[in-house]
């Protein structure tokens, strides 16, 4: 049985077979164990986990546009193949065959030759294939796959409907993946907020860049983007993961929109705050501090019986 912990937001895994018992406690990452008890005796504990200290580059938003402006594209390129090869690949899978309720299928037999009904259509296929079985490997972001596939297909898509050259492409999907990291760093691991709002936003973003919009521009689409779909729940890893990558970009889509005819949220509308840096912490504050319970009973309504 699953023990969530309100306080600490911790989770201890029980299990029984005749007069043992076994526990594990998890903290902060499902891969990170804290703590194993047998037969209530410890035989493993682990000291409080930390965070990776990250690059100075993700320290705030310009800094993380300069880099994506300078970074030696040699240095990051193989991973970046590696991204557009693998995540391609799922989400052809997803537009082939038939996954979950194949909510990328169905973009895309209804999209028109819409460019951003497209790039939903392969960021939903892809969930749709790896939610519901499929092998194929991902290239993620933030330690998710559905985060992974939600940033970098849209700039994928987009890059190759404006003919931008493999540069641009490099450049918008290390800016994409970049902020991405940045919208999420603040969140944390565990909570209750969809982590592909920050990477529908981030994406957007990118494809900002891939149109050569400024750095006011690019910064605009992420607050607008944030103002409209945040608060959009997780309720685990399942097959409606899709959809919710599909509103997702809806959201980032028009976010950009707003930002190209300089239609923007301003400091006080809501959460939004007078600059993108502040306004990033807030959206973060509130996924990590404002949901702690909405995840706990989150987790116990999954728990229930069917």
């Amino acid at each position: 049985k699953l023990v969530p912990n309100v306080e600490n937001l911790f989770i201890k895994i029980e299990s029984f077979y005749e007069e043992d018992s076994a526990s594990v406690t998890l903290k902060d990452g499902h891969l990170n164990i804290v703590e194993i008890l047998k037969n209530n005796n410890l035989i493993y504990k682990k000291g409080e986990s930390t965070e990776l200290e990250e690059e100075n580059i993700i320290n705030n938003f310009e800094s993380i546009y300069n880099y994506a402006n300078t970074v030696n594209i040699e240095d990051v390129k193989y991973l970046l193949d590696r991204q557009i090869e693998y995540n391609l690949n799922i989400a052809k899978e997803g537009l082939e065959n038939d996954y979950g309720v194949k909510v990328g299928k169905t973009i895309f037999a209804n999209q028109s030759n819409d460019i951003n009904e497209l790039a939903k259509a392969y960021a939903a296929a892809g969930s749709d294939a790896r939610m519901s079985g499929c092998e194929l490997p991902v290239v993620i972001n933030s330690g998710s796959g559905n985060q992974g596939i939600t940033v970098s297909l849209p700039i994928i898509v987009y890059a190759k409907h404006l003919n931008s050259s493999p540069e641009e492409l490099y450049r918008a999907l290390i800016l994409g993946n970049l902020i991405a990291i940045y919208l999420k760093k603040g969140i944390g691991k565990l909570s209750a907020y969809c982590g592909v709002t920050c990477a529908s936003a981030a994406s957007a973003a990118g494809i900002a860049y891939l149109y050569k919009e400024s750095l006011e521009v690019i910064e605009a689409t992420v607050s607008n983007s944030l103002a409209t779909i945040s608060g959009m729940v997780c309720d685990g890893a399942k097959a409606s993961c899709a959809s919710k990558i599909a509103i997702a970009l809806d959201s980032a889509f028009l976010g950009f929109s707003l930002a190209k005819g300089d239609n923007n949220f301003k400091g006080g509308d809501g959460l939004v705050k007078c600059d993108i840096d502040s306004t990033i912490k807030s959206f973060s504050r509130m996924a990590k501090e404002g949901m702690k319970e909405t995840d706990i009973e989150i987790l116990n309504i999954m728990l229930e019986c069917k």
